[in-house]
């Protein structure tokens, strides 16, 4: 594969998966990065026994975007052509994210697992609410910026950096993949789904605090979109 590609990781209390994903992830990354977001749980000391993969630490928790952030500028600054993002609960499958570089050429800026493309032999059932918002915010995303998406939320991404350098994200929480879909209809970003399993290893997962509420969840996803359309609108 000719692309220099990281694989980054962000992390958060995944002691217990945080080992089994990354031996899986290696063997199919030569470059591994992990941004560890403050845990708490023993994930740090974890990562202290390896030497195979990069790692950044948080001081504090800062949030799902705080951590792709710091991912992304990792990527920019060391001049990988691409970054793929993969969660680390478990639930992509790391074998495929040589499919995800080969997807992120000629011109693509952004290639975006989706769950919902196609069904595969190992899907489990999306917990109905979060299925529901995923549509919802799918919907308005679409209506609003003109891009079509079957999955809002995928973690599982690969980035052109040619792409994330003309992008500005502040958002440091879970709604930070909708600040930059904003910004990818802005800036007119090259953008593809591609089919991933379904798999829901743990359905009663913290969003944290307030946010496992599903209409407060949903509440802030629009506050999020309103805001970010709206710095864009300003900057026009």
């Amino acid at each position: 594969m000719p692309h220099k590609f990281l694989t980054a990781l962000p992390v958060f209390n995944e002691a217990k998966y945080v080992n089994e994903v990354l031996d899986l992830v290696k063997q199919n990354s030569k470059y591994v990065l992990v941004v560890d977001d403050g845990s708490t749980d023993g994930t740090s000391e974890l990562l202290a026994q390896r030497n195979d993969v990069i790692v950044i630490q948080h001081e504090q928790n800062s949030g799902y975007g705080a951590a792709l952030r710091t991912a992304f500028q990792y990527a920019i600054e060391n001049e990988f052509e691409i970054i793929v993002t993969i969660d680390c609960d478990g639930q992509h499958e790391p074998q495929r994210i040589s499919e995800f570089v080969e997807a992120c050429c000629d011109g693509v800026d952004i290639v975006s697992g989706s769950r919902y493309l196609k069904q595969f032999d190992e899907d489990t059932t999306a917990p109905e609410q979060r299925r529901r918002i995923n549509q919802i915010v799918a919907a308005e995303i679409q209506r609003r910026l003109g891009i079509k998406l079957t999955d809002a939320f995928c973690g599982f991404k690969a980035y052109s950096t040619s792409g994330l350098k003309k992008l500005n994200l502040t958002e440091n929480g879970y709604a930070m993949p909708l600040e930059l879909w904003v910004q990818a209809a802005q800036h007119k970003l090259k953008i593809i789904e591609w089919p991933v399993p379904l798999i829901y290893l743990d359905e009663a997962r913290s969003f944290g605090g307030v946010l496992d509420d599903a209409s407060t969840r949903l509440e802030y996803y629009h506050l999020v979109l309103d805001r970010s359309i709206a710095k864009t609108e300003q900057f026009a």
